[in-house]
């Protein structure tokens, strides 16, 4: 079916199902016979093209279709989840499915194991980062597409699916029989002591458990480990459930204190969420870090820390959604997720970045400018902004990869490097004082690789060619842009050389990873983490700290012993003149 029918029905089908859904409020007459009629058409419309299109189409996958073209008229978030997609749609509130416990991606030729969870049933059956899938289920691999592979490593919970593997070293095959198990994955991806007494805490979603998962790793750190301060990492976490977060808040600030209020067309959806309990620690100083995918859960529970002057908060602005979803069962065991609400943290400012609802001409939307944010204080009376996520209070600048070592990432060369490197290297006495020494091993494998890329700045010229010739200049400036091509060509073997840093980090990531997973790819990251130096450097000036919360208190001090000298300086004036 074409895009023009699917804009019809996505059009039709948007009043009649707000109305089934409950959340409409205008209950006049005009609008009732609005939906109605809307209904009749979207009803007599496709039973038409049902019955004289020319061709046979599949009837569920149109209306799917319309579905999608329909809510995708709304926003991101809102999406019609069919009952097949039930499974996917539990394991982002829940983190658990049915599983062998591994990632798998397009390495090459072959569907490859990319990366191994501890503990899992991969873990025990010995298969290593690398390892290629011949056969699953009794299916040649190499005629299945990714997600094919995918859905025939889940399953139920108790069953084996059996696979042919091959080792990328020795061109091997075995077979292997996995037996599924449900697979958690780790909310607490780390919890660690850094330095002096400095405990480091990152998960990765807001899902059921989070909030008891990070009390018990809290209060291991704070009762077996003496930590005097803490680091909450929640970069890249892109949120989940609002009452996790909530909840995890609670654990730092006194009881009966707002937290976030959220506001719905439907003032019976209207609620206020406070602490219920007394806290763990309403004491300890925190740092909290985020980044640009740091989202929805992540952005409460950093932006309430925030607002009541909690926590300092490090690193990137965040993500900016302040939409609150809520499920709503439809009929055939379907659910419809649907933005209800948006929300509000405790000085009252919303984080939404988008205002979906008002789009350009073309249907696009943009980023409310911060020229048009409003201004709001925080509990100790900061200025804080809305309209845009939350703007940290100490920025860390983002450090892209160069463009050498996006491509060594992106095409596997590093990847398949270091499971060779794996193959003479299986085990490393000291994970935390690794240091890799062999690069010129690698650089050596890269150009056996014959590995190539182009500069950004090379594609640029090339495009600003095409334009030349296009417009008649390409000869009369031919002199000037080879000069410049021979200036920007870039040299695989000074490449190498001249961002040698930069590539040596992401091949000891990539090693520890593959050898001590998770926790492996955490703890060798950390080594070469700005924004974990700078949240170190915070909590051990304990001045800094306080002043980037506290700042008018600093003034007010400032301004006291000025008042006191202009007093002493008016009594000596007194007492001369008498």
């Amino acid at each position: 079916m074409n895009k023009k029918f699917l804009s019809i029905v996505a059009f039709i089908c948007l009043l009649p199902i707000s109305s089934h859904a409950g959340v409409v409020n205008d209950s006049t007459d005009n609008h009732l016979e609005d939906v109605s009629k809307n209904l009749d058409l979207f009803n007599l419309l496709f039973k038409e093209l049902d019955a004289y299109y020319v061709d046979t189409f599949d009837t569920k996958k149109v209306i799917k279709s319309g579905i999608d073209a329909m809510v995708n008229e709304l926003d991101p978030y809102t999406r019609y989840i069919p009952e097949e997609d039930e499974e996917d749609f539990n394991f982002m509130i829940t983190g658990e499915y049915a599983g062998v416990g591994a990632s798998i991606g397009k390495v090459g030729d072959y569907i490859c194991f990319t990366e191994i969870y501890e503990g899992t049933p991969s873990h025990k059956n010995g298969i290593k980062a690398g390892d290629r899938i011949i056969e699953i289920a009794g299916k040649n691999a190499s005629k299945l597409t990714i997600n094919e592979v995918s859905e025939n490593l889940r399953g139920e919970e108790n069953t084996d699916v059996k696979l042919v593997l091959q080792n990328p070293n020795t061109g091997k095959q075995r077979k292997v029989t996995i037996k599924r198990e449900k697979i958690t994955l780790p909310t607490i991806e780390y919890c660690d002591t850094l330095e002096n007494g400095i405990g480091y805490i990152r998960f990765s979603s807001f899902t059921e458990k989070s909030a008891d998962l990070f009390k018990k790793a809290f209060l291991d750190l704070k009762e077996n480990k003496k930590i005097e301060s803490l680091i909450i990492d929640l970069r890249n976490n892109p949120g989940g459930l609002l009452d996790q977060a909530t909840e995890i808040v609670n654990y730092f600030i006194d009881n009966q204190t707002a937290i976030v209020y959220t506001k719905s067309k439907v003032k019976a959806l209207d609620e206020t969420y406070k602490a219920t309990k007394n806290p763990i620690d309403n004491k300890i100083p925190i740092v909290v870090l985020v980044n640009n995918n740091s989202a929805s859960a992540s952005e409460i529970f950093s932006g309430a820390m925030q607002d009541l002057d909690r926590a300092v908060i490090v690193g990137e602005r965040t993500y900016g959604k302040g939409l609150v979803q809520s499920t709503r069962p439809l009929p055939f065991g379907g659910n419809l997720k649907v933005t209800i609400s948006k929300y509000y943290i405790p000085s009252g400012r919303c984080v939404q970045a988008i205002n979906y609802a008002e789009r350009n001409e073309d249907g696009s939307v943009k980023r409310i400018p911060d020229s048009l944010t409003t201004e709001f204080k925080t509990k100790n009376g900061r200025i804080v902004r809305d309209g845009g996520g939350i703007l940290p209070d100490v920025k860390m600048e983002r450090k892209d990869l160069s463009t050498i070592s996006y491509y060594l990432y992106k095409e596997n060369i590093i990847f398949n490097y270091v499971v060779d490197y794996l193959a003479n290297h299986s085990k490393i006495d000291n994970p935390k004082d690794f240091k890799y020494t062999e690069y010129d091993q690698f650089k050596a494998y890269a150009e056996k690789q014959k590995f190539s890329y182009k500069l950004r700045m090379e594609e640029y010229i090339s495009s600003l060619k095409d334009i030349a010739k296009e417009e008649g200049y390409l000869d009369y400036a031919k002199d000037e842009f080879e000069a410049l091509e021979k200036k920007l060509s870039h040299n695989l073997n000074q490449d190498l050389s001249l961002f040698e840093d930069e590539i040596r980090k992401l091949i000891s990531i990539e090693i520890m990873k593959q050898l001590y997973y998770q926790k492996g790819y955490i703890t060798e990251s950390l080594k070469y983490d700005k924004a974990k130096e700078e949240a170190i450097k915070i909590l051990k000036d304990k001045e800094r700290y306080s002043s980037i919360l506290q700042p008018k208190a600093k003034e007010e001090v400032k301004d006291d012993k000025n008042d006191k000298k202009a007093s002493s300086k008016k009594e000596s004036s007194k007492k001369n003149s008498k």
